[in-house]
């Protein structure tokens, strides 16, 4: 009997997945929430335009068009001041708010916060119990985690202390901040935390098709995932696993690119629209080799018209 995924959360991708990207993935695809980008939290308030920056869906009461809740998240050390700005995101419409001690990123660990954080489960259970005390218990709080920083030893240590804080909902991304995002992931981790502690867990790491969807829930014992890369090299991978959806075909795909480029040229970061779709092609390459002809022929262009003249002729490829 196949299993079937009964909740599909869009991963909070930095520098990838900003407004523009869930208004479209959201769009193609039934997502029950999307993470935002992180919202850094050092010692003082965030301003309101900040929260509205990184997730102008506060503006249409956190939803994107196609109607998905959105959900702010927090990435800091110091829990009075987490706990603060979690009632501002909160007050500006976030549904819920979600915690960072996941991110792998240099400049984030040496200041104290995402992953590096994974070495002081202490610490992780004084920010969730702050930010949980501070908006209350009808307000769903997450964190995303992974199973440890240079290895696993305090993977149970970290859960336990998200635990005992009360979160409502935890997501793992199956790998060390050390294995950073090489395969494979270790989903069985996720499933001795799944037996063994009373709270949801979503799991997250090295989920590219509907088979891997299965497999991952199988060994992590959860239908919760949370899908991330595997969604930018197959756009409507959630369907296909909610729904048993046909991939999308390259054609589809083209018209959902032109949509993509119609929207960026539009937008505030029109000027990075080359490297972003190139960026996006070498995850889209993986499964349509039309994607790598069309990235060979714009891998060294700069100018967005001749960009979007190529996408015009690649079509029928």
């Amino acid at each position: 009997m196949t299993i079937q995924a009964e909740q599909l959360i869009l991963a909070p991708m930095e520098g990838v997945v900003d407004a523009l990207m869930r208004d479209l993935l959201t769009s193609i695809n039934q997502f029950d929430l999307c993470i935002t980008e992180f919202v850094r939290v050092v010692d003082s308030l965030v301003p309101k335009h900040v929260f509205y920056k990184t997730c102008p869906e506060l503006h249409h009461n956190g939803y994107t068009r196609s109607g998905t809740p959105i959900r702010v998240q927090l990435l800091g050390q110091e829990p009075d001041w987490l706990a603060e700005n979690a009632i501002r995101a909160i007050e500006l419409g976030s549904h819920g708010i979600d915690l960072n001690f996941g991110c792998p990123a240099k400049a984030v660990n040496k200041s104290r916060g995402g992953a590096v954080l994974l070495k002081s489960p202490e610490q992780i259970h004084q920010i969730i119990s702050s930010v949980k005390q501070a908006v209350g218990e009808q307000t769903q709080v997450s964190a995303k985690i992974r199973l440890g920083f240079e290895d696993t030893n305090l993977f149970k240590e970290i859960v336990s202390a998200v635990t005992s804080a009360r979160a409502d909902l935890l997501t793992v991304h199956a790998r060390t901040k050390l294995q950073g995002y090489k395969p494979p992931a270790y989903w069985h981790f996720i499933g001795e935390a799944s037996e063994s502690y009373a709270i949801d867990i979503i799991a997250n790491g090295e989920i590219w098709s509907q088979a891997d969807a299965i497999e991952c829930m199988k060994q992590a014992k959860t239908n919760k995932l949370m899908l991330g890369r595997g969604l930018l090299a197959r756009p409507n991978l959630a369907n296909v696993i909610k729904l048993n959806e046909q991939p999308m075909t390259w054609p589809q795909l083209c018209d959902l690119l032109h949509r993509y480029s119609d929207l960026e040229l539009q937008g505030e970061k029109s000027f990075y629209y080359s490297s972003r779709m190139k960026q996006w092609l070498r995850y889209l390459k993986l499964n349509y080799p039309q994607a790598h002809a069309f990235f060979d022929q714009i891998k060294t262009m700069k100018c967005k018209v001749a960009i979007t003249e190529v996408l015009n002729k690649i079509r029928d490829y």
